[in-house]
């Protein structure tokens, strides 16, 4: 039996709904495989962070020196050409086979006394000095615990080129989650009546709190 006209233009809206909700469906649970990790640790951190002051951190620092070899000597004490700039790669390789740290390409503070290296990383600090006239080396480091490591994960904070380009891969796969959750509510709003005041409710409950509590 052919469709009669008063048929067909009820019939048509059908499959390209069934369409639109698969591809929706789709991009909103591969979006939610991409960013599932990264939710339970933004999570987890979000958490750690809101707390940070009820939660004691044990900063544990180590400490080493060395003796800048006499074939070296002439590197630490040559002027440089700029008061910020790496340390020679030839120093740089025997700081880093001594003190197993990586230190090339990372610009140093040359002083009339002192070659000072900041060497922050996730979840701690760490520092290297040189005197320019004696060739002795101090290095410290300082661990703050797997809590602070996964805080600063958390806030990009010298964690590198790469970290910083997953947390825009993140955020981007979180926009998608978000944006086709929203559009599948409201494909399944008109049965679901509770929808919107449940989404408006996410909308108003924060704002009343900034509103009324932060000053």
């Amino acid at each position: 039996m052919e469709p009669t006209a008063s048929t067909t233009p009820a019939a048509a809206p059908a499959p390209q709904r069934a369409y639109w909700l698969k591809t929706l469906h789709q991009w909103h649970w591969i979006s939610s495989a991409l960013s599932l990790v990264g939710l339970l640790l933004f999570t987890v951190t979000g958490f750690t962070l809101n707390h940070a002051s009820q939660i004691e951190a044990k900063p544990q620092v180590a400490k080493r020196a060395a003796q800048v070899p006499p074939a070296l000597r002439s590197l630490v004490t040559a002027t440089p050409a700029d008061d910020k700039q790496p340390l020679p790669p030839a120093l740089a390789a025997w700081v880093e086979q001594t003190l197993a740290i990586e230190v090339a390409g990372r610009a140093a503070e040359w002083s009339t006394e002192e070659i000072y290296l900041s060497l922050p990383r996730p979840g701690g600090d760490a520092w290297l000095r040189i005197d320019r006239a004696e060739g002795a080396l101090d290095y410290e480091r300082t661990d703050r615990g797997w809590i602070s490591y996964l805080n600063d994960l958390h806030k990009g904070r010298h964690t590198g080129t790469a970290w910083s380009w997953f947390i825009d891969v993140f955020a981007a796969s979180c926009l998608v989650f978000s944006v086709t959750g929203l559009f599948i509510l409201k494909m399944h709003a008109a049965k679901r009546p509770s929808t919107w005041p449940v989404v408006a409710g996410g909308l108003v409950l924060p704002l009343l709190l900034a509103i009324l509590f932060i000053h």
